[in-house]
């Protein structure tokens, strides 16, 4: 199976995209026509259902809404020294590496500075707990850190859905340090992440990346990719 994980494209103040967000939803639209996509599913915010349609009328689907894929909200809020409130996704991502908050492993990523002071590890296990029991609906059940096979596909399944959501999410598909994707790892307006789950003969599998936030289709529409604009959208 493929999984392909597609953050929606560029939003205004009312949550509706943007005119070039249309542009962009129209070119990943495309791209995942090309791809021949089986199965399309969307988060309930409006942005990443609009972004989401035009694949949907290209391959003749219909998009099954995934409420837990929704964007992280509250959770993102921590503490600065000062008492005030501020996103994790509009810190310096240096903050995330100084000091030992580097060599923090997984197991141990929500001691790191200001994601410990944020609501962070609930949003991801809630997004871990139910993005276990949708891949296993669609075969592939989680056992400790690998997944056993119920029923191989060969599927290509689509989930347009948010950047912080996205991040959260591959950061537990791939055992990364949460703080380490916040850090390292940012996600373009329509930037398409695509995750093999190989049908391995032993029946036990695990996700490998083989893209990563990719924007070339937006290249193949004329359109500037890489404009990034640091907003809680």
């Amino acid at each position: 199976m493929l999984l392909y994980i597609i953050r929606h494209g560029e939003p205004g103040h009312d949550g509706a995209l943007t005119e070039l967000g249309q542009k962009q939803a129209l070119a990943v639209g495309e791209r995942m026509g090309k791809c021949g996509i089986d199965r399309i599913f969307s988060s309930p915010l409006l942005r990443a259902k609009q972004t989401a349609q035009p694949a949907c009328d290209k391959l003749g689907l219909e998009m099954t809404i995934e409420e837990w894929a929704a964007e992280i909200g509250d959770g993102r809020l921590t503490t600065l020294p000062d008492g005030s409130k501020k996103s994790v996704s509009l810190l310096q991502n240096t903050l995330f590496l100084t000091g030992e908050n580097a060599n923090l492993p997984f197991s141990r990523a929500y001691e790191c500075d200001f994601f410990n002071t944020s609501g962070m590890q609930e949003a991801v296990s809630f997004i871990e707990e139910n993005g276990n029991a949708f891949l296993e609906k669609l075969g592939y059940k989680k056992e400790g850190n690998v997944y056993r096979i119920v029923k191989p596909s060969d599927e290509k399944v689509a989930l347009f859905c948010h950047a912080a959501f996205s991040r959260a999410w591959i950061s537990v598909l791939l055992h990364i340090p949460v703080h380490i994707m916040w850090a390292g790892f940012d996600y373009e307006h329509s930037g398409v992440t695509v995750l093999e789950f190989e049908n391995n003969e032993n029946g036990i599998t695990a996700p490998t990346c083989l893209r990563y936030s990719d924007t070339s289709h937006l290249y193949a529409a004329e359109l500037e990719p890489l404009v990034h604009i640091k907003k809680e959208m």
